[in-house]
């Protein structure tokens, strides 16, 4: 499955709206603060899709059920420009555990690249639910290398990818080779420059929201 936030029209239109803007993105807390707003709102969407049961609770005057989530959550994001994303989940699903990666592109003299993956540092994940928050799925290659190793490894119960923008590529090649993910996005653009970046996009998520790397 593939859920796309705006498809129906809410507020979440307005913090994407300023990711988006260029006059707005320039100051970082706000840009970081709208990344972990829409974290936020995507967790919140995304709970209803989880496993419940009835529990008691007690309150002053008696007893009240309520239905509260049973799922065991892993929360994990490629760094650097996903934390803030990450940190909207983990906002809402406070008792996670988290997992965090690092990842690079090595370019090519024929312009191509390949991944290359640094560190993950993860808790146990057999039969954990994990959800990995990326701000923008580009090419998809960085995730679904990450995912890969990491599903070698241990035996996941449920894949879920989170990303506030994807490309049309992007999601291609993550049905193609996390065909049992489930894909939530905040939006879907159509274009990518020869550079990989997604057009209209944003730009560069890391740099705006933690300030340019120096190459």
């Amino acid at each position: 499955m593939t859920f796309i936030l705006n498809e129906t029209n809410t507020v979440a239109n307005k913090f994407l709206a300023e990711l988006r803007d260029s006059s707005i993105q320039q100051d970082k807390a706000r840009f970081r603060n709208n990344l972990e707003r829409l974290g936020e709102i995507m967790a919140y969407e995304m709970s209803k899709s989880l496993k419940y049961g009835e529990y008691e609770v007690q309150t002053p005057l008696g007893l009240a059920n309520i239905n509260l989530p049973e799922t065991d959550l892993v929360l994990g994001t490629i760094m650097r420009a996903g934390l803030p994303f990450h940190q909207g989940f983990l906002n809402y699903f406070d008792n996670a555990s988290s997992l965090f990666a690092t990842a690079y592109r090595k370019v090519k003299k024929t312009g191509a690249f390949i991944i290359n993956i640094d560190h993950i540092s993860t808790p146990d994940l057999d039969d954990k639910t994990l959800i990995m928050c990326d701000t923008m799925l580009a090419t998809g290659q960085s995730l679904v290398q990450v995912c890969k190793e990491l599903i070698a490894q241990y035996q996941i119960k449920e894949l879920h990818i989170a990303a506030v923008i994807a490309s049309t590529e992007g999601i291609t090649h993550v049905r193609a080779n996390l065909p049992k993910a489930k894909l939530w996005v905040c939006t879907v653009d159509e274009e990518m420059t020869s550079k990989s970046y997604i057009v209209p996009g944003l730009g560069d998520a890391g740099d705006l929201a933690f300030g340019e790397k120096v190459h």
